[in-house]
């Protein structure tokens, strides 16, 4: 693709954050970002909202619906840390390795089953833990492996082949699309399969419709009554369980569950998307940052639940350790700040 295609099939978004230092702009980071309420009115935003993004890992919550509904997490008993790993983008934590390997050895299967890939856990203490023990890291550390042991309970409830679990036409991953699209209120045809980092299918949405599915699972009196008391299930695993959706040293899905207890229900995908809903609050929040870069996120994230009055004073102050608008170099002095531009 050439430069002039590329810049047309991306849009121009607007500064959304900028970086300072001695008095002057030394960074910027571009990007979108959408709010609305469980019946799609947009309510605030900025940016290209309708423009389709990768949503990545920020609907592991939407993808998990299937493992409730077509009864395979009670067939297979999964317990309510279980579910909440199966949501997770975790730190590959000892809480969270056991975890999968617990679930997997009660569904009969192993750690080879495993199609998400191996990198070393996204946590410090673990990785260096790993280490000192001269033990490699397996697919349990991926953070996306509790995703893939729901995958792989409902490709066993519903008769699919282990090696065919992430097939995007097997019977499981039909259901997890499906529920993607009607959360989101888009059309099933439109979503055309993309590889993710974990090899499992991903998707396109704009983030009006990203940000409505989480209103809609965060306040899902609209939904049928199956489907809302599934919703209301994952939110409430994730509130009881935090730390098991992100980790247990500086994640932002996880402060962000602690610090409100649970009312905000939150979830990052790689490259820099984030989504969230209020949980009995009607509003759903949808964002994108265009560099893809984790720096400006958790600025943002934080900078709007402020400026659109979704999280408390108390709440923020909980929250400020990760919003790092004060640079400090190396010697541990301010040489400058992080401006978030709210309104875009």
């Amino acid at each position: 693709m050439n430069d002039s295609a590329a810049r047309s099939e991306y849009p121009d978004n607007p500064m959304v954050v900028r970086v300072w230092r001695a008095g002057r702009v030394e960074s910027v980071h571009r990007g979108a970002w959408c709010l609305v309420d469980p019946g799609g009115e947009v309510l605030a935003g900025a940016g290209a909202l309708e423009h389709p993004y990768f949503v990545r890992s920020s609907v592991k919550s939407l993808q998990a619906l299937p493992l409730l509904e077509s009864g395979a997490a009670e067939r297979f008993q999964f317990s309510d840390g279980e579910l909440a790993l199966a949501i997770a983008s975790h730190a590959g934590e000892p809480c969270h390795t056991e975890t999968a390997r617990r679930t997997l050895e009660r569904l009969g299967l192993g750690v080879r089953h495993l199609r998400c890939g191996v990198h070393p856990p996204t946590d410090g203490r673990t990785r260096e833990a790993l280490r000192a023990r001269s033990e490699a890291p397996s697919a349990l550390h991926n953070n996306c492996s509790g995703k893939h042991v729901g995958f792989l309970a409902l490709a066993k409830e519903l008769g699919v082949a282990p090696a065919a679990y992430l097939a995007p036409d097997s019977a499981g991953q039909r259901l997890v699309r499906a529920a993607i699209a009607e959360l989101s209120a888009v059309s099933e045809s439109t979503l055309d399969p993309a590889i993710d980092g974990c090899s499992a299918p991903t998707y396109r949405l704009a983030l009006r419709n990203l940000a409505l599915a989480f209103a809609r699972l965060t306040n899902p009196a609209g939904l049928p009554s199956a489907r809302r008391a599934h919703a209301q299930r994952l939110t409430r695993v994730a509130a009881e369980h935090p730390e098991l959706i992100g980790g247990n040293h500086r994640n932002l899905d996880t402060e962000i569950s602690k610090a409100t207890h649970g009312r905000l229900f939150a979830k990052i995908g790689a490259e820099a998307v984030h989504a969230l809903g209020v949980v009995g609050g009607e509003r759903g929040l949808a964002l994108k940052i265009d560099d893809g870069g984790a720096r400006a996120l958790p600025a943002l994230v934080l900078g709007l639940l402020e400026h659109l009055g979704l999280a408390s004073a108390e709440e923020l102050a909980r929250l400020a350790p990760l919003r790092e608008v004060r640079l400090q170099n190396f010697a541990g002095l301010e040489v400058g700040h992080v401006e978030v531009l709210s309104a875009g």
